[in-house]
C-alpha cells in the first residue's frame, strides 16, 4: 500500500457527512480541468447537451432526475477513455422572463409599453445578469461534471446569428412565409403561445342552447362561450343527418347581429351530440376554422388583442370577453331565444401556462415554418436506422408527432428573444436580412416588432452551441452528438424541432440516439404539481439526506420511458446504503484493504475470494452492458444487490476469518482482493453517486480522482463454478442456523456449543471456521450433551447441526414468549379463515383483496406450525 493511500485512510472521517464534503470535491473537479473537453483529442467524442433550462428556472426534482442520468452516463463513457463533453446552458424563455418581469413592473406601478421596448429589454438583460441562472449553481450542488467553460445562453451573440442564419435559409428557401392563421392567443400578454405553453384543465362551465331563426326555418346550437357567436359565418350540420336535409343551403338569421348565414353541409359535425347542429366560429374556434377553410367562410374576428368584442357594431363592443358572455346570455334570454342551460358543465379548457388566464383561439396575422419536407427528413433518419428511439416502443410517438406536423407558427408579440429579420418598405417591399447583411435604410422602412418562438432557438442547440455556422474545431468534434437524454413529453416540442433543424442545416442528425425518459411522480403515482401538495425540493432532499442519496434513488427508478415515482423514504433508504457503502469501505482500510497490489492466481486463493472475483466479473459485465442501453433502473440495482448483500453482508464477514486467523500468505492474498473488489465497486458506483465514492477511492487507492480512473474490465478468469456451489451451501447453511438461534430465542451475540456433521458438510468442511464465526458456534467440548438440532438440504446433502441450549435461555420466559405468539396467529388464522367462509364476501371483494387473506392465512397455519415445533422442543418447566 502507498504512503499516500494510508495516509488518506488515516484521514477519513468516522461517518460520512455530505455537507461537509460535496462542495470542495466539486471545486477540485471543476478546478483540475476533469470536465473540460479537449476538441484536438484522438479519443473518440461522446457529446451531451443539456437539455437548457429556463433563465428563470430552479432546480425541480424533474430536472434533477434528467441531469442525474445525462450526468451518470457522461460519467461512464469519461472512465471508458471517451473525450467527453458534457455541455452546459440556459434558454432565454421569453414568454417566462415577460411574465416575471412584468410582474416587478406592476409592483412598481409601471409596465412594459410605458417603459418602452428598448427600456424593457435592458431591464431583462439587467435581471438576467442579477438573476437568472440561479440553477446552474444548484446544477454543481447536484455534482453536474459539465464543460462549464463552453456554457452557452440562447440569446448571447453566437446563438444570436445561427438564429438570423438558418431564418435567412428558411425564407430564402421559402420555408417561412406569413399568413393568417389560427392560433392560441393570450389577452394578458398580447401575443401568441405555443402549444407547450398552454395547459388543458377541466373546469366548470356552462352549455347554452340558443335558437337561431325563426319558425319552420329555426335551428338550435349549443356553446360554452356565448359571446363567440357574435362571430358566427354559418351554422353546419351533417350531411346525412335528416332532420335538416331541407335546410342544407338555405339561410338563417343570426340573433343580436343582424346578419345572416347560411347552413352548411360538413361531414365533421356529430349528429349524436346534442342537436346535431353546430355553430361556426372560423376565426376563434380551431375545428370552425377548419369548415371555415372548407366551405370559404368568412372569417370575422371579433375580439382585440386583450380580449375585448370589437368591430361587431353591437352593444356588447368594449366589453372584456368573460362580461360579454353573460350580457349576451341575458340578452338572448330577453328575446326568449335560450332553449336550455347546463350548469355546471365540466369542460377542458387551455390555459396559459404562465398567466393562468383562458387562453384565446384567434384568427392573427403571424410567421410560420412550412415543416413538411423538415419533418419527413426527420421521420426518414428515424426510419432508415441514423438515429435510434430508445426504448424502441417510443418510436411509435415519435412517428405520430413527425407524421402529422402543421405548419409551426414561430413569431410572438413579445420584446425579450431573438427578433425577426424582416423588414417592411414604404412601398410593401419585404426584406429578410441575413447576419452579415445590413437592413435597408431610409424612411419608411421599418423592423418587424415580433421576436421568434423560444423553440426556435434551442432547435438549433445541439449545433449553435458548437460554434455553427462556423466550422469550429468543436463543431468539427463534437457533432453530431451522441445522444439525446430527454422526457418524453417534449418528443414533439422540442426534439422533433432540434431533428428537424439539425438535418436541414448540417445534413447530419443532431444525435445518435434519443433516450427517453419518463416522468418525476410522487410514490403513489401521482403527477407532482403544487397545487396537489405533493411536489418536492430536491435540494431540501440533499440537504437532508445528502446529494448521492438522492441521486441514487432517481436512478434506481429510471426504466426507459416509464415514469418514476419517488417518495422521501426512498432517498432515506439510499442513505442508509451509502452509510453501509461508507463503513464497510472503511472497515476494509482499516483490515488493510490494498487495491495497488497486485491480485494473486486463482489457484492462490480461497473458495470465498474465488466466489467474490467471478460474481465481481458478471456484476462488471453487467453494469456496463446496462448503461451501454441507458438501462439506469437494472445496472443501480444490480450495484445494490451485489455491494449490499454479497459484499458486505457476506464476503466481508468470511474475510474477517482469513484476515484475523490466516497465515502471512492468506492475509496478503485477502488484503488484494479486497482492496480489488472495493475499487471496482467504487468505479461502477461513480456515475450514480459522485461524491462518497471520489472519498472513499481516493482514501482507499492513494490516487488522484475517480472523474478520471479507467471504467473497470469484466475478467472472468476467476469464475469458478464449484466456489459459487459452495459458498451458496455456506450461505444457506449460515442463514438457516440463524433463523433457528433466532427462533430459540439466543441473542445474535450468544456463542453455542455445536457439532456439524452429515454428507452435506463433508463438501464445506473447509468452510468450517467462516461458518462458525458468522453463527457464533463453538467447538463441542468433552461430555458435549446437544440439546436441540437442525437439518439443512444442502446442493450435495444434508447437514445436521447440534446444538447444546442448555443455560442459554430462560425456558419459562421462552414458553411464555411463545404462546403468546402463539395466540396472535391463531387469532389472525381465525380472521382469514372467518373472511374466506363468508360466500357474500368472497363474491363482493376483488380477486387480489382475497388473494391477500389466503395469503395470510397460509402464513398463519405456517406459524402455528412453527412454534408449536418450537414448543416441542423446549424442556419442561
Amino acid at each position: 500500500m502507498t504512503e499516500n493511500a494510508q495516509q488518506q485512510q488515516t484521514d477519513l472521517p468516522g461517518a460520512w457527512n455530505p455537507a461537509d464534503e460535496e462542495a470542495s470535491l466539486y471545486q477540485r473537479w471543476v478546478d483540475a480541468g476533469y470536465f473540460t473537453a479537449d476538441p484536438t483529442s484522438d479519443k473518440p467524442p461522446f457529446t451531451v447537451v443539456i437539455p437548457p433550462p429556463n433563465v428563470t428556472g430552479s432546480l425541480h426534482i424533474g430536472h434533477a432526475f434528467e441531469h442525474t442520468l445525462i450526468d451518470a452516463i457522461t460519467r461512464y463513457h469519461r472512465m471508458l477513455g471517451d473525450e467527453t463533453l458534457y455541455l452546459p446552458g440556459m434558454d432565454h424563455a421569453s414568454i417566462a422572463v415577460h411574465a416575471l418581469v412584468e410582474k416587478q413592473l406592476r409592483a412598481e406601478g409601471t409596465s412594459r409599453r410605458e417603459l418602452g421596448r428598448e427600456a424593457f429589454v435592458e431591464r431583462v438583460w439587467q435581471w438576467k445578469q442579477e438573476h437568472g441562472g440561479r440553477i446552474l449553481a444548484q446544477m454543481k450542488r447536484l455534482g453536474e461534471g459539465v464543460d462549464w467553460t463552453r456554457e452557452r445562453f440562447t440569446m448571447d451573440d453566437g446563438l444570436s446569428k445561427a438564429v438570423n442564419t438558418i431564418f435567412k435559409k428558411l425564407f430564402d428557401d421559402g420555408l417561412i412565409y406569413r399568413a393568417e392563421r389560427l392560433v392560441n392567443w393570450s389577452p394578458e400578454l398580447r401575443s401568441v403561445l405555443s402549444d407547450a405553453e398552454v395547459k388543458h384543465e377541466e373546469v366548470e362551465g356552462e352549455l347554452v342552447s340558443m335558437r337561431y331563426g325563426d319558425g319552420e326555418n329555426a335551428i338550435v346550437v349549443a356553446t360554452t362561450r356565448m359571446e363567440t357567436m357574435l362571430g358566427d359565418t354559418a351554422v353546419a350540420v351533417h350531411p346525412d343527418d335528416e332532420r335538416y336535409t331541407h335546410l342544407i343551403g338555405t339561410e338563417v338569421e343570426l340573433p343580436l347581429t343582424g346578419r345572416r348565414i347560411p347552413i352548411v353541409a360538413d361531414k365533421h359535425v356529430d349528429p349524436e351530440f346534442g342537436t346535431g347542429a353546430v355553430k361556426v366560429t372560423p376565426a376563434h374556434d380551431p375545428n370552425d376554422f377548419e369548415i371555415g377553410q372548407r366551405h370559404d367562410l368568412p372569417m370575422i374576428t371579433i375580439m382585440d388583442e386583450q380580449g375585448r368584442i370589437a368591430g361587431t357594431g353591437t352593444e356588447f363592443d368594449g366589453m372584456d370577453r368573460f362580461e360579454a358572455r353573460v350580457a349576451v346570455r341575458e340578452k338572448l334570454r330577453e328575446q326568449g331565444r335560450i332553449v336550455a342551460e347546463k350548469r355546471p358543465y365540466l369542460h377542458s379548457v387551455g390555459h396559459s401556462e404562465r398567466s393562468k388566464e383562458p387562453i384565446e383561439p384567434r384568427l392573427s396575422l403571424q410567421w410560420f415554418v412550412k415543416v413538411g419536407p423538415l419533418a419527413k427528413a426527420a421521420g426518414d433518419a428515424v426510419r432508415d436506422g441514423r438515429v435510434d428511439v430508445h426504448p424502441p416502443e417510443m418510436e411509435k410517438r415519435y412517428f405520430d408527432w413527425v407524421d402529422n406536423l402543421h405548419d409551426w407558427c414561430i413569431s410572438r408579440q413579445l420584446w425579450w428573444g431573438h427578433r425577426i429579420p424582416v423588414w417592411y418598405g414604404p412601398d410593401g417591399e419585404v426584406v429578410c436580412v441575413g447576419p452579415d447583411e445590413e437592413p435597408p435604410s431610409g424612411e419608411g422602412w421599418t423592423q418587424d416588432p415580433d421576436v421568434l418562438d423560444t423553440w426556435f432557438s434551442s432547435g438549433l442547440w445541439p449545433f449553435s452551441t458548437l460554434g455553427w455556422p462556423e466550422k469550429t474545431p468543436d463543431l468539427t468534434k463534437f457533432y453530431p452528438t451522441s445522444v439525446l437524454v430527454t422526457g418524453y413529453d417534449i418528443l414533439f416540442f422540442w426534439v422533433v424541432r432540434m431533428m428537424m433543424f439539425g438535418l436541414y442545416a448540417t445534413g447530419e442528425a443532431p444525435f445518435k440516439t434519443i433516450a427517453l425518459h419518463g416522468m418525476v411522480r410522487d410514490q403513489y403515482g401521482k403527477k407532482m404539481s403544487k397545487t396537489a401538495g405533493n411536489g418536492v425540493d430536491p435540494i431540501e432532499w440533499m440537504d437532508r439526506y445528502g446529494t448521492d442519496a438522492l441521486r441514487f434513488t432517481l436512478t434506481r427508478g429510471a426504466n426507459p420511458g416509464t415514469d418514476v415515482p419517488i417518495g422521501e423514504e426512498w432517498v432515506a433508504g439510499s442513505r442508509n446504503f451509502t452509510t453501509k457503502l461508507w463503513n464497510a469501505s472503511k472497515f476494509a482500510m482499516m483490515n488493510g484493504a490494498d487495491a495497488n497490489a497486485p491480485l494473486p492466481a486463482p489457484a492462490e486463493l480461497t473458495e470465498a475470494d474465488r466466489w467474490i472475483l467471478g460474481r465481481l466479473g458478471g456484476v462488471v459485465k453487467d453494469v456496463t452492458e446496462y448503461l451501454a442501453d441507458y438501462q439506469f433502473a437494472k445496472a443501480t440495482d444490480t450495484l445494490y444487490q451485489f455491494t449490499w448483500t454479497e459484499l458486505c453482508d457476506w464476503y466481508l464477514e468470511l474475510s474477517k476469518v482469513q484476515v484475523f486467523q490466516g497465515d502471512e500468505a492468506r492475509v496478503t492474498a485477502t488484503r488484494a482482493v479486497l482492496g480489488h473488489v472495493f475499487d471496482t465497486v467504487l468505479k461502477l458506483l461513480h456515475p450514480f453517486i459522485p461524491f462518497i465514492t471520489e472519498k472513499l477511492w481516493t482514501a482507499l487507492t492513494g490516487r488522484e480522482s475517480l472523474v478520471i480512473a479507467p471504467w473497470p474490465v469484466a475478467d472472468s478468469s476467476y469464475a469458478d463454478a464449484v466456489a459459487d456451489k459452495r459458498i451458496a451451501d455456506v450461505r444457506k447453511l449460515v442463514t438457516e442456523v440463524r433463523r433457528f438461534r433466532a427462533d430459540q430465542g439466543l441473542k445474535p451475540s450468544q456463542k453455542v456449543a455445536a457439532r456439524l456433521s452429515g454428507d452435506g458438510f463433508a463438501e464445506i468442511t473447509g468452510h468450517d471456521e467462516p461458518i462458525r464465526s458468522l453463527v457464533r458456534l463453538t467447538r463441542p467440548e468433552d461430555g458435549f450433551a446437544p440439546s436441540a438440532s437442525i437439518e439443512v438440504g444442502l446442493s450435495t446433502g444434508v447437514v445436521t447441526v447440534e446444538l447444546d441450549l442448555s443455560g442459554t435461555i430462560d425456558v419459562a420466559a421462552e414458553r411464555k414468549r411463545l404462546r403468546k405468539d402463539l395466540g396472535a396467529a391463531e387469532k389472525e388464522l381465525a380472521q382469514a379463515e372467518a373472511k374466506l367462509g363468508n360466500q357474500s364476501f368472497i363474491d363482493k371483494a376483488p380477486e387480489p383483496v382475497i388473494g391477500k387473506i389466503r395469503a395470510r392465512k397460509e402464513t398463519a397455519v405456517a406459524d402455528i406450525e412453527r412454534i408449536n415445533a418450537r414448543l416441542a422442543t423446549l424442556p419442561a418447566s
